[in-house]
Formats: structure tokens, sequence, C-alpha cells
């Protein structure tokens, strides 16, 4: 077993880890300013600026995989990016995850990339041209509209929006809620998931079709925020949809693929966000670890009181083992795919938030009062991260098909 990176998986790793430092990590006040200033649900010119310096230097796209690796690929379909195995990937999104908003100077973040991998994978041609191109441009934004508010989403078989065939178009109507990034003006189209037909099998009821975010019938009825934070402008937004016709060329891949697409679709962004999650509980052992060498209390640094150090100790534990962990599963997917390594999915699905909201819990501890204000990020990552004990999937989902998988191998010695 090779612990070492490959000379391809080092070379992406590091080309990310120094845009971040140089273009990025200096400019984090000037992004603050401009996110407070003014109208807050608008794109922000610095983040334009980040993607085209990261465009020029051969940072973009990053996340796409190869197109041999994809089934339904359409190979005639150009597109510009690196073409990153997961585990390639890997390692850039957990340097992306020290300032969580670099992502979409890399044009890398979600629900973009999910919402990318879809289209690339099962989307026709047209489909590709309208809405995959342009995205890979960066010069549009996506939503994925999933989530209810009036049923236990975590069983998407609960699913109650409707996409019903009329003519040569469906009409969907229903109400989505945690659509993240509906609020950026630049989002122009939703992968919306819906039931196509209630008599069908469980898990062949719900299909998959693109929604024109300009169709007349929807309706932005309110922006959630996330323990106070509005994440402007990219937002999670409620939204009803009402008698909203789409053609029937804009259903993906077919009527009762929906579960299909999801679980193709979610594979790869859980380890996006683990990763970014391991960088995000990297950047707060660094932060903490500055900051207990600085300051003196009861007559010594806090670096020197037994506590901190039982502290520090085991938040490099963790956030190496959680690594590990994570890297193994994005192996596994390249190698024998998602399904194969749906275990390990889910286990890191459940391992990385919980281990990086410990870490972050230690930093703002360490800080004080500080800690829990706008002054450092600590507040605002911990609020983010905390979701991901939710989205794709809460936590005892996963531990559910972690521990359906442990029982199935034992059970043959039962019998």
């Amino acid at each position: 077993m090779d612990f070492d990176l490959t000379e391809r998986q080092a070379f992406f790793r590091d080309r990310v880890r120094r845009f971040i430092d140089k273009h990025v990590r200096p400019r984090v006040a000037e992004y603050k300013q401009e996110i407070d200033g003014g109208d807050r649900w608008k794109p922000l010119n610095l983040i334009e600026e980040l993607k085209s310096e990261a465009r020029a230097a051969g940072l973009w796209n990053l996340f796409m995989p190869p197109g041999g690796a994809l089934q339904h690929v359409d190979e005639s379909f150009a597109f510009e990016g690196e073409q990153l195995t997961n585990l390639e990937y890997a390692l850039c999104a957990e340097e992306m995850g020290r300032i969580l908003w670099s992502a979409e100077a890399f044009n890398c973040s979600a629900p973009d990339t999910g919402n990318m991998e879809v289209l690339h994978r099962y989307g026709t041609r047209e489909q590709k041209e309208a809405w995959l191109a342009p995205l890979m441009r960066g010069e549009i934004r996506s939503a994925f509209l999933m989530t209810e508010p009036g049923v236990a989403s975590s069983d998407a078989t609960n699913i109650e929006c409707r996409i019903e065939r009329d003519g040569d178009d469906y009409v969907v109507n229903g109400r989505k809620w945690w659509s993240s990034g509906a609020g950026d003006p630049r989002c122009k189209v939703a992968i919306l998931m819906g039931k196509t037909d209630t008599e069908a099998r469980k898990h062949q009821q719900q299909s998959m079709i693109l929604v024109p975010m300009d169709a007349d019938g929807i309706t932005i009825e309110r922006h959630l925020t996330v323990y106070g934070y509005d994440d402007a402008p990219h937002g999670h937004m409620e939204i009803a949809l009402k008698e909203v016709r789409v053609p029937i060329s804009n259903l993906l891949l077919g009527e009762g693929r929906g579960f299909e697409i999801a679980q193709g679709r979610l594979g790869p962004g859980r380890i996006h966000h683990c990763m970014r999650t391991i960088g995000a509980a990297e950047e707060a052992l660094d932060l903490m670890c500055r900051r207990l060498q600085s300051r003196i209390a009861f007559g010594k640094r806090l670096s020197d009181h037994s506590v901190w150090e039982q502290r520090v100790a085991d938040a490099r534990i963790e956030i190496d083992c959680t690594r590990l962990l994570c890297l193994k599963a994005a192996d596994m997917m390249d190698k024998v795919g998602n399904k194969s390594a749906k275990a390990e999915i889910a286990m890191i699905k459940v391992k990385a938030p919980r281990m990086a909201l410990k870490v972050i819990d230690d930093a703002i501890q360490a800080f004080g009062g500080a800690g829990v204000s706008q002054d450092t990020q600590l507040a605002a990552s911990w609020a983010g991260i905390r979701t991901l004990r939710l989205a794709d999937g809460p936590d005892e989902v996963h531990n559910r098909s972690i521990a359906r998988i442990e029982f199935a191998k034992h059970a043959e010695t039962l019998a």
C-alpha cells in the first residue's frame, strides 16, 4: 500500500494551494467588505476577477472526471476542464475548504459541480449546449430542487412535487426548500426531482427535469438562514412552483430514472463536501495553534496548559484519520465505482462533519469571545458545516446504510 501522492496528484493540489495563498487569502477582508456593502444579493466583482485568474492559470472545472469513467456520456461534447479523478480532485477540494468561498473561483462550487456532472452524464446534446456549456464557462449558476418542507425528505420517496405530462410539455407543481444557489441572480436553471408516476414501483415514481428559473409560475418566497447566516448571494431559498410548464425535452434520461440520477450525482458530491470539510478543520487547527501560542493566561501560554495539548493532539489525529478514510472512498469510486464504494462514502459523510465540528468548536473555545463573533471565520464555518450533517442525507440515513451492509456480511453465519 503506497501512501505517497503521484506526481499528478501533488501537481494539482500544490497549484491550487499556491493560488489560494497568493490570490485568495490576501483578499479575504476585501471579500467581506464587498459582500457586506450595498445589495447582498448580487454577484461579487472580486469573485469574477478570481475566476478569470484561475481560468487563465488552468485551474478550472477541476472536478469533472475523465469522460471514459462515465456512462451515457456524449464523447463528442467538448468542455473545458482538467478531468481529474475523484482522488485527484479530493486533494484539491481540501485546499479549497480552507477558505470555503474560494471554490467558486475555480468554478467548483456546489450545487453547480453536481449539476454539471449530471448534465455531462445524463444530458442530451441539446441540454448540454443550453445549460452545461454556460455553466462550465462560469457564465451562469444553477440550483438543485429536491428537499421539500412538507415531508421527511431524508426518504426521497416521500417527495410530493408532481411532474405531469400535458402534450408537448411537463407541468410542475410543488414546493421546494433549501434550494441552495437560487438566491444568486445568475441562477438560470434548476434540476428538480418530482414524481411523474405515483402508481409505479416505489423507486421508479421519481424523475428529474431541467426547469429554467425564469419560467412562469416560479416564486421564490423567502430565503432561509443557517444559524442566522443568509449565505448571500448564494442563498438557500424556499420556492413555490405552480403550473410551471417546461418542454418534454427538458426531462433527464427518462421518466422514473430520478433515483438513478440522484445516486450518480450524490456520490461524488459527498466526497467533495467531505474534503472541503477537512480543509476547514485544518484551517481551524492552524488558527487554534497560533492563538494558543500567542495568549497568556494564569502566568503561561495557553498552549502550555495540558487541556489544550490534549485538544490539539486529538484534532491532529482525527483530521488525519478522516482524510485517509475520505481518500480511500475517492480511490474506490475511481477504481470500482460509486455503488461498490457505498459503505465508504456513507462512512466519510458521517465522519467528516462530526470531526470538523469538534475541531472548529475547540478553536472557537481557544479564541473566546472572538471565536463566536465575525472577527474570525470560525463561527460561520461551524454553522455551514453543521448543515452537512443534514445535506446529501442526514447522519441517520448513512448510519442505516452502513449498519445494513455490516449486518449483511454476517447474515450467512446465522443461516
